[in-house]
């Protein structure tokens, strides 16, 4: 029987279509976890698809170039669905042309608490400057973090670590914490978890209304260009 079972693993494990295949099934198991636990934060689908993924990749010895190269449709699909956001916001454009102001006010603060904060705490620790450079632009998408990091001197394989685990945070504990403060407006909700979130945290705010996912969108595209700004400023005045 366990022969039989290690010819069927070699023989699937030929096609890069397992992993694809892999990362589908462990989103849907995920979502489906997600569903009954009512959307509970800590059963955040993206989080909980990483735990079996992550023991079958380590329980076959798989290398994470030999499953990227079956899984790269699901990256190559971000761009799409990054564009997609589009047709929300123009449903919603005349509301955020009455909001541009403390839209724009919100985009400032959040992009510069999220930048100074990361990089603040990390040098009074003693972090190098590398690690800064990294930490910097954790809460923007991971292209556009990635490319920012090197630019400014960063690990981007560190940054892109760094962008996930933000994202997956912002998503445990955004709409609690929102809640907490007496926030019910879904736009403000959604604008926070997409500017602190970037696309993990507008995944998460789509589940809540489709309000929260267009302002989380919007708050997504807003700060990845105004990072893109502040990030090389920023660090020329660390020491």
């Amino acid at each position: 029987m366990s022969q039989d079972v290690v010819r069927l693993w070699v023989y699937l494990s030929a096609s890069p279509l397992l992993w694809l295949f892999a990362t589908l099934a462990a989103y849907v198991l995920a979502d489906v976890i997600s569903k009954r636990t009512g959307r509970h934060p800590l059963a955040n689908p993206i989080l909980v698809a990483m735990i079996p993924l992550a023991a079958l990749l380590w329980f076959t010895k798989t290398p994470y170039t030999t499953y990227f190269e079956g899984a790269q449709f699901v990256h190559f699909m971000l761009g799409p669905a990054t564009v997609a956001i589009a047709v929300p916001l123009a449903a919603e454009f005349k509301r955020m042309r009455r909001l541009a102001v403390p839209i724009l006010l919100a985009l400032v603060a959040g992009s510069l608490t999220a930048i100074v904060s990361a990089v603040g705490i990390a040098w009074l620790l003693g972090a190098p400057h590398v690690v800064l450079a990294s930490l910097a632009p954790k809460s923007v998408t991971t292209p556009i973090a990635m490319g920012i990091a090197a630019l400014v001197g960063g690990l981007p394989s560190l940054t892109a670590t760094m962008v996930v685990v933000t994202g997956i945070l912002t998503g445990i504990i955004a709409l609690p914490l929102t809640r907490l403060l007496r926030v019910h407006d879904h736009a403000a909700h959604g604008f926070a978890s997409g500017l602190a979130g970037h696309g993990i945290g507008t995944a998460r705010a789509f589940h809540d209304s489709q309000v929260a996912g267009t302002f989380a969108g919007l708050a997504l595209a807003l700060n990845g260009l105004l990072t893109a700004v502040l990030v090389p400023l920023v660090m020329k005045l660390v020491p």
